[in-house]
């Protein structure tokens, strides 16, 4: 537990130079391979940070975390994955990054991701993909795919992801590592690089759920730079919570959607559930076929419109070609950003456009209301809704890249805890044929808490937890 990290950093059981030295003497050896981090800081620089904080005797002082780097982090690049901003450089930092560092945490790089955090792979960013440590051949997921990677590849213990549709849970269930989709406004979003505002969220990933509970209550609460935040402060510390008595209500129709390998993982997962006193039946979503179509033309259409500041003039890539305004502008973004990033841009330009906003953009948003409908129903029966995370095992690297269709199929799971704004929690559930399996609790909006001290407790009954892949 960092808890114990940090106390042995300040008691002298652990010197700063042995921590940072053992951190980078990992990296070395096997981020060749891995590739979770497009930027890291210099080994010295990142040593005298963490003795420094050593000696001020905050919650976190002088544990390493690994930030996505789509969170802006002032004086470290800032990329996200893309061309576009390859080389920006922040001037400030996000609220979120402002209290890490007011707890002592150190920030030892930035992690890859899917560019501009669309995909759900790892493959779309600029810098090359980022490779599963429990299989060097797959993806980690995305788009949080590195900062999955560098907690399964035990650089960090701790790192921050984004959540636009399943960004944490994904990589947290390919990697066999904790990740929390917050209920939406208890987090500030402020400095994250905006793709899709209704749905995106900051989020903790960590080895384990009292890490993940700690970090989220030092990232969570109000903040003047967000107008969506609200007046939210969870405990900083959890406790298990028994299962016994709660109702667990089985997603059938996403179960029925999942590969048989995947969904044999999760049976056995509820088996535990159950031998320990939950009441567990199935239910259904009621609107599965619907919450893909919905979720994407949503995002699509806030990706098209937050994306349009990026442009070489104002932001951005330049190619420094000499033209018209238009011609100077399409290739500044006809260079700079990727294929999957421009998809989805046209797309949402479309959705938007005179005579299909009304046909697109405003059903969607009448559908999305049916679907937090819905969901209210079902939480009126059952304490937590469970899924898997994913239905698929991790994919190999190429595998879905190239078929947009079947990699945003990947997403069917996650993206209605986004859609509602309630938490969803991706925990491991297990392994099928030496790959990792995660197990998805959704719950009532603002039940975060509650649904991490039930992962507490039922990963002590699994023991998963704090595994590093053996590379």
């Amino acid at each position: 537990m960092i808890l114990e990290m940090v106390n042995d950093l300040r008691n002298g059981n652990l010197s700063p130079d042995e921590y940072v030295g053992r951190t980078f003497e990992r990296i070395k050896r096997v981020e060749d391979r891995v590739k979770a981090f497009v930027t890291i800081r210099r080994e010295e620089d990142v040593l005298e940070e963490v003795k420094r904080a050593v000696k001020e005797g905050r919650r976190l002082s002088g544990l390493l975390i690994a930030v996505k780097d789509n969170i802006s982090t002032k004086g470290i690049r800032t990329t996200c994955s893309s061309k576009m901003l390859e080389n920006y450089v922040p001037p400030y930092d996000a609220t979120v990054i402002l209290k890490l560092r007011k707890e002592g945490a150190v920030i030892l790089g930035k992690t890859n991701m899917d560019e501009f955090a669309m995909g759900s792979t790892t493959e779309t960013s600029y810098f090359g993909p980022t490779r599963n440590p429990w299989d060097l051949s797959r993806t980690p997921g995305g788009s949080s795919g590195g900062s999955g990677s560098a907690l399964a590849a035990g650089y960090v213990s701790v790192a921050l992801g984004s959540d636009t549709g399943g960004s944490i849970r994904t990589p947290a269930s390919f990697t066999s590592t904790y990740g929390l989709k917050p209920s939406y406004g208890t987090v500030s979003r402020y400095g994250l690089v905006a793709y899709a505002n209704s749905l995106e969220q900051i989020g903790p990933m960590a080895r384990n759920s009292a890490d993940l509970a700690l970090l989220f209550s030092i990232i969570a609460g109000s903040d003047q730079r967000d107008a969506t935040t609200i007046d939210y402060s969870p405990p900083s510390s959890i406790n298990p919570i028994a299962v016994k008595g709660i109702k667990v209500g089985v997603l059938k129709d996403v179960m029925d959607a999942s590969d048989s390998g995947v969904a044999g993982v999760v049976k056995d997962f509820l088996n535990k559930m159950s031998s320990e006193g939950a009441v567990v039946e199935e239910t259904n979503l009621g609107m599965v076929d619907y919450v893909l179509p919905t979720y994407y033309i949503i995002a699509m259409s806030e990706a098209s419109s937050n994306l349009a500041r990026y442009d070489g003039v104002r932001y951005g890539y330049s190619s420094n070609a000499e033209g018209n305004w238009k011609d100077v502008y399409s290739r500044n973004r006809g260079e700079g950003f990727g294929k999957e990033v421009k998809r989805r841009i046209l797309l949402g330009s479309f959705i938007l456009s005179a005579g299909y906003y009304e046909q697109f953009y405003i059903r969607a948003l009448k559908t999305r209301r049916l679907i937090r409908d819905s969901l209210e129903k079902l939480f009126s029966r059952y304490d937590i809704l469970v899924s898997p995370t994913s239905p698929i095992l991790p994919p190999r690297i190429g595998e879905v890249i190239d078929d947009p269709v079947k990699m945003y199929a990947m997403d069917v799971a996650t993206v209605t805890a986004n859609l509602a704004a309630i938490p969803g929690l991706s925990i491991p559930a297990g392994f099928y044929n030496g790959l990792p399996v995660g197990v998805q609790l959704m719950g009532r909006y603002l039940s975060d808490t509650f649904l991490m001290g039930v992962s507490l407790y039922m990963e002590n009954i699994t023991g998963l937890k704090d595994i590093t892949a053996p590379l």
